[in-house]
């Protein structure tokens, strides 16, 4: 094998590839139950989607610990980047989401997305209310 990156910052390329296959990843069976095996050991289920991201790391040339510490530096090098901004909060939605299945179990996260859903709906039909209303009364309903 050559050698690991150590040094400068993950591409776009070699995020958005992180970003695609731990979403895989968190979706298959196998991976789920490592999780939940975790929750099970009274081990940080943290712990586990970063093991995780290291493996994926190590298969993309990337040495895991520099890796997971690009990671940290995304928001301040990328900021200005929207794509990329977005599709790593929906990476770290995600890993939280992944963390939360294992530690509520299926129903009760299943019921916490609905909850989830149900709000964002409710969010979404007041912002379309609010958006009817002249800008005056816009404001005064924030005040």
């Amino acid at each position: 094998a050559g050698a690991l990156q150590r040094s400068g910052m993950l591409s776009k390329e070699q995020l958005f590839r992180l970003f695609l296959e731990f979403a895989h990843l968190v979706d298959k069976p196998e991976v789920k139950k490592r999780i939940s095996d975790a929750v099970q050991a009274r081990q940080a289920t943290v712990g586990v989607t970063t093991e995780i991201q290291e493996e994926i790391f190590l298969r993309m040339g990337v040495e895991p610990k520099f890796g997971i510490a690009s990671l940290g530096k995304v928001n301040t090098v990328y900021k200005d980047d929207r794509e990329l901004m977005l599709k790593f909060y929906e990476f770290v939605a995600r890993e939280e989401m992944a963390c939360d299945e294992a530690e509520l179990g299926r129903d009760a996260f299943q019921q916490k997305m609905q909850q989830f859903t149900k709000s964002q709906e409710q969010q979404l039909k007041l912002l379309q209310q609010l958006r009817n209303l002249s800008l005056d009364r816009q404001q005064a309903f924030f005040q």
